[in-house]
């Protein structure tokens, strides 16, 4: 085997590589980079790789819905803080039989992936070894593969870059660049910001990263850059018959279902508009900006929908507030329920703001606060007789609401 490792230290070829690997350890090998597209694979067992390499092999890239459950199962996680080899068991669901993988690394920075399938047995410590010192080399090779490709990828970003910032003065100008770099300009498109609360550089560019993933295995309209703390993606599409708004959702659906609270901390979510005009960038960009504004000046994103177009009111409470200030109003309802909840612990304030969010309807209340409807009404009831709240009033249902998002973080005080 050391033979067999020497020899690899001389080739500069990945497919003539991953033979070489494959042939030692008699075993179907995959290469990948790091965003999950295929780059060799050996086709001597070929008869023998399984549902899910042979999905890898055929689409070029690693399916959407695998991705998605390395996702799920903390896989992704591993490929980015395991630097050896490692076991992925079977997962039937997926067509996936168990396997080694191994990140390729150059400088600590991963370029790709080499994924074993164990066919008949396991691979042996000294397989084990051999592979790790392999993929040392594998690195090395991409590396110098993807310079050029990396410096591409800055031109990009810097293309949208320039796009969200407003600084192209015609389209022409922004047709000519994207055509310089073979881009394909979606034919509608939103822009969407995620912004990651006090992470760490790195962690905001390894979330990046792993969007950029889900995003590349998807379609190829669709950019993700960086602009300080804020993660902003283009969400495009090369159809008007398609919506990136809802595909933005999808991907706020996705980063919620494995955001790990331990390594981030909250994160805010704002959606643009949906458009046509390719000038429209910086638009879409800052409607965007304002959703993400207004829920970190609030505190949470709790009721607050991550689509610009669907903020509604709220959108104006800056301007409601300065006027509250000037005539020194205060919402005497809102203040007897918060000294309520202060006083007995209770959750007056939070009950009332679910149940005007649900336009005061019973069921769809207690369950998305995961109460009791019983517990509700006794609520509602305690509600109505401590204040001078009528629900059948739409005008003063209205008010309430805005005070209470003004109150939520002190916003509303005089």
């Amino acid at each position: 085997m050391k033979e067999q490792l020497e020899q690899i230290l001389t080739l500069s070829d990945l497919d003539k590589i991953i033979d070489l690997i494959s042939y030692t350890l008699k075993k179907p090998v995959i290469l990948e980079n790091d965003h999950f597209f295929l780059l060799a694979y050996n086709s001597y067992y070929i008869d023998q790789f399984d549902k899910a390499n042979q999905e890898t092999i055929f689409s070029k890239k690693c399916p959407l819905h695998i991705f998605e459950a390395f996702v799920e199962t903390g896989i992704i996680d591993q490929l980015k803080t395991i630097p050896v080899p490692f076991r992925i068991n079977d997962m039937k669901e997926i067509g996936l039989n168990q396997r080694v993988v191994v990140s390729t690394r150059y400088k600590e920075t991963i370029m790709g992936y080499i994924w074993v399938q164990e066919i008949n047995d396991n691979l042996t410590d000294e397989e084990m070894e051999f592979l790790y010192e392999a993929s040392i080399h594998v690195g090395k090779i991409i590396h110098k593969k993807t310079k050029i490709i990396h410096q591409k990828d800055i031109e990009i970003e810097n293309l949208f870059r320039n796009a969200i910032n407003n600084r192209y003065t015609n389209e022409k100008d922004f047709r000519w660049e994207a055509n310089q770099l073979n881009i394909v300009l979606p034919s509608i498109f939103c822009i969407m910001v995620v912004n990651v609360i006090n992470a760490e550089d790195e962690l905001v560019e390894e979330l990046k990263e792993t969007i950029r993933s889900y995003l590349n295995l998807k379609d190829n309209t669709s950019h993700v850059l960086i602009d300080r703390s804020n993660i902003i993606i283009a969400v495009g599409c090369y159809s008007t018959q398609y919506s990136p708004a809802a595909a933005s959702l999808q991907i706020v659906e996705n980063l919620l279902t494995n955001f790990d609270t331990n390594r981030y901390s909250q994160i805010y979510i704002g959606i643009g508009n949906e458009y046509q005009q390719l000038l429209s960038f910086n638009k879409s960009y800052k409607e965007a900006l304002e959703v993400v504004e207004l829920t970190e000046r609030l505190g949470t994103q709790e009721n607050i929908p991550y689509e610009y177009e669907k903020l509604g009111i709220i959108r104006y409470l800056d301007i409601i507030n300065e006027k509250n200030k000037k005539n020194q109003y205060v919402n005497k309802n809102l203040q007897i329920l918060k000294e309520k909840d202060q006083e007995s612990q209770t959750e007056l304030l939070k009950t009332l703001e679910y149940f005007l969010v649900n336009n005061c309807k019973l069921k769809p209340t207690a369950e998305q606060m995961f109460i009791h409807p019983n517990t509700l009404n006794y609520r509602i009831k305690q509600i109505t007789e401590l204040t001078t709240i009528n629900f059948s009033d739409f005008n003063q249902k209205c008010q309430l609401y805005l005070d209470l998002m003004l109150l939520k973080e002190g916003l509303g005080k005089s």
